[in-house]
């Protein structure tokens, strides 16, 4: 589908001038209007945490003048709606995050986004461009970050479960699911609390393991057929449960939980590392161990895109390069492990030795790489494939919660996914 033919009203490339040397950092759900026309002023939504701190957004501020206001969405979820409530109309920010899950749903309309000036082509891992070029050759979207996955443990719990907490011999427990999920059985057994944190990222995991999930790249929906999605599930409801402490993520009990130090492990990619440290401050013991089981896994990562019916077009177009160039993803990573999409990027001292305290000085920029290094299959995600994988969620959560039982659950995701 392209909007095209359908949505030109309103389509309008402003300039802008730089005058002032202020920043406005503010907090808040989805993007607010696109700076109301105020060419010194430009506004960004964002969701999670892509790095962008104040301090950071002000450094952008003295080198052109332009003040940035910077709204941040609590979920991807949250991000979503938004966005496409708005997009080519009014309302959004004139700089947007896309999560990497819904970039394709996105991409259906390349047209309502203005494209990236030509000279910063190539700057970016080949597949993470070429998944932001569209149909016309249109390189539409700036990449922000990867996230190869890796283990998050707490190093005093798995001492007191009686497992190894040294990063080399933690990752030698995990080389493959079937190892994962009975470390995690024997800690609940011994314990008598949640290995994990949430059986959906377990899920996600997988998934994201898989060269075909829900749509074929012709276009064919094979959902419900594809065997690997039902093996999938029946993994995660019959192994990750038992071993969870929630459904998902994202929740206020969840944040809480990570906060109170309930849970011993996650799939960890880096833009998570923030997240813990920021939710978890006084909970010491997590550290990294450089492993994911069956090889390698991507998680996320998202993009900036410029809506091209912004009032400051051009001045959001310096914005999202400066904010994707490489020496900026190198201090989104140092601020929350959002780790490059950029070669240049990864192949700087500043990644390659840098060590997190809070993740008891753990090689973070090392492990990135290796694990980035351990990523063999993309996963072909089509423009429904948020939608599908949202409500293969739902039902793994309504098993959790005791809602349904587990082939009921699914024969009602069976039935949702017709109907999308």
């Amino acid at each position: 589908m392209n909007s095209r033919a359908l949505r030109r009203i309103g389509l309008v490339a402003g300039v802008a001038t730089t005058s002032a040397l202020v920043l406005a950092g503010c907090s808040g759900g989805g993007g607010d209007a696109a700076s109301g026309g105020d060419e010194n002023t430009l506004t960004l939504a964002t969701f999670n945490d892509f790095g962008y701190t104040d301090e950071l957004l002000a450094e952008f501020t003295e080198e052109t003048g332009i003040k940035v206001v910077h709204n941040k969405a609590a979920t991807s979820n949250d991000a979503r709606t938004n966005f496409f409530q708005k997009l080519g109309k009014t309302g959004l920010a004139d700089v947007e995050g896309v999560e990497v899950d819904w970039f394709p749903e996105m991409m259906q309309y390349s047209d309502l986004v203005a494209p990236v000036p030509e000279d910063l082509q190539g700057r970016w891992l080949d597949w993470k461009e070429k998944a932001a070029t569209d149909a016309e050759g249109n390189l539409v979207a700036y990449g922000t970050d990867v996230g190869p996955q890796a283990i998050c443990y707490r190093g005093d719990l798995f001492e007191a479960a009686g497992l190894p907490t040294a990063r080399d011999d933690v990752a030698a427990l995990f080389p493959t699911w079937d190892a994962f999920f009975q470390v995690g059985s024997d800690y609940v057994e011994k314990t008598g609390k949640p290995f994990i944190d949430s059986a959906n990222s377990v899920l996600q995991g997988v998934v994201n393991q898989l060269e075909i999930a829900y749509e074929e790249p012709d276009g064919t929906v094979v959902a419900t057929e594809n065997p690997d999605i039902r093996a999938a599930y029946d993994t995660v409801v019959d192994k990750a449960i038992p071993i969870a402490a929630y459904p998902g993520q994202w929740t206020e009990d969840w944040y809480a939980s990570m906060a109170s130090g309930e849970f011993a492990a996650m799939l960890c990619p880096p833009w998570m590392h923030g997240i813990i440290e920021g939710e978890a401050p006084d909970i010491a013991g997590w550290d990294i161990a450089n492993a994911f089981p069956e090889g390698g896994g991507n998680w996320g990562g998202s993009y900036l895109v410029v809506p091209a019916n912004g009032k400051n077009v051009e001045n959001a177009q310096k914005l999202a390069d400066w904010l994707t160039s490489p020496e900026t993803q190198i201090k989104a990573f140092n601020n929350a492990g959002t780790f490059p999409s950029q070669p240049e990027a990864q192949s700087s001292a500043d990644l390659t030795g840098f060590v997190s305290p809070y993740f008891n000085d753990a090689p973070t920029g090392e492990i990135g790489i290796d694990r980035a290094n351990a990523i063999t299959v993309t996963t072909f995600k089509g423009p429904k494939y948020f939608q599908y994988h949202d409500a293969l969620g739902n039902a793994i959560t309504r098993v959790f919660d005791g809602i349904e039982d587990k082939e009921t659950s699914w024969d009602t995701w069976v039935n949702e996914v017709g109907s999308f």
